[in-house]
């Protein structure tokens, strides 16, 4: 069997699982979105041209291509179906969710993506997303919106914490979150006022790494929240509002970094998402989703991987290869060289992400 025959195989079977959870989509357009979703993992491009270079079909360039664009241009795959192909990988019990934006320019072109993800396997894992029409902070029916979408297929009872930077603030975003019973853990500005003063007035005379509550819940965006303020080591002070337990707050709120190791895994450092030239924002929504998957898949491959094996570390105790590049590693030699890691990839893609055994999922966990 020639690499070309091991790469069509690869794309027929990655086809047919994708079936499986999208009975409705056509055979054909599914196999044109496996094949561009190998391509992607083994080019690390957005760009077509470059994408249209590891497909396994007996054409020119050019047709290729056009291939890669009809892709992106075809409706068939939509957020629905990339959410409805990703959560068979969620564990079971409570999830941490997060959410933020990712923003880049084409030319002067901005272009701007609001994402809620869940925490999986050391990385966060986009579920749902929308476009923003403009630059900059979403608007807060933007956020609720996202939220109720994943609320239709993932129930409050599942979301254990909702995690946010200072932009996701409001006095009717946080009453919509507390109306969901979902709880939220969320940086705020200094200018936001308590129930007594405003929070830049506390604890003026704070030291790098300290850290200081309030004795008491305090009233912030229309409920009783714990307040906690530390300072960074650059003199940041950080202070963050949530309905967890006090002494939960700060270790909950750290956990937000993973969504900006998701992106950068999405973009300059990994996949390239902002290489490509489109700004057409459903088309770009297509890609997202399209990359979404592939980060999925990447990072259950390197959880797989990290279990059974150890992953080197600097001179400081750090990895030197995340999670997700480590699985990029594996899948990427996996589907170009064929063989029976292609098939344990596979297989990984069918199984759900093991339950987190941090001390944040066991606090949520009763």
């Amino acid at each position: 069997m020639t690499s070309s025959d091991t790469a069509r195989l690869h794309a027929d079977t990655l086809a047919d699982h994708l079936k499986t959870h999208l009975p409705h989509r056509r055979v054909d357009a599914l196999k044109r979105l496996a094949e561009v979703l190998l391509a992607v993992l083994q080019a690390e491009s957005t760009l077509h041209r470059k994408i249209a270079l590891h497909l396994p079909r007996a054409a020119t360039l050019e047709s290729k291509t056009r291939t890669v664009a009809r892709v992106f241009h075809d409706a068939q795959l939509t957020p629905q179906d990339v959410t409805n192909v990703l959560l068979p990988l969620l564990p079971d019990g409570r999830l941490t969710l997060i959410m933020d934006r990712t923003t880049w320019h084409y030319g002067q072109t901005p272009l701007n993506i609001l994402v809620l993800g869940a925490l999986l396997g050391g990385a966060v894992i986009p579920l749902v997303w929308s476009m923003l029409p403009h630059q900059g902070n979403s608007c807060t029916a933007a956020r609720i919106l996202l939220v109720a979408r994943l609320l239709k297929v993932l129930p409050a009872r599942r979301w254990a914490v909702v995690i946010a930077d200072r932009e996701f603030v409001g006095r009717e975003w946080c009453a919509f979150l507390r109306w969901k019973r979902i709880r939220q853990c969320i940086r705020i500005r200094e200018n936001t006022r308590t129930s007594d003063e405003l929070v830049r007035d506390l604890f003026t005379t704070l030291q790098p790494g300290e850290v200081r509550t309030l004795f008491e819940r305090t009233w912030v965006y229309g409920g009783w929240m714990h307040v906690v303020i530390t300072l960074s080591p650059t003199g940041d002070r950080v202070i963050v509002a949530s309905d967890l337990p006090v002494l939960d707050v700060l270790n909950t709120y750290r956990l937000r970094w993973a969504i900006e190791s998701a992106f950068s895994s999405l973009k300059s450092r990994g996949l390239n998402l902002e290489a490509t030239h489109m700004t057409a924002p459903a088309r770009i929504s297509r890609l997202f989703g399209l990359l979404c998957i592939a980060l999925a898949w990447m990072t259950r491959v390197g959880a797989q991987r990290t279990v059974t094996r150890a992953s080197r570390r600097d001179k400081r105790g750090r990895a030197v290869a995340s999670v997700t590049r480590i699985g990029w590693q594996i899948l990427t030699q996996a589907a170009r060289w064929g063989g029976d890691d292609f098939w344990e990839c596979l297989q990984l893609l069918r199984t759900p992400f093991p339950t987190s055994n941090t001390s944040i999922s066991q606090i949520f966990r009763c």
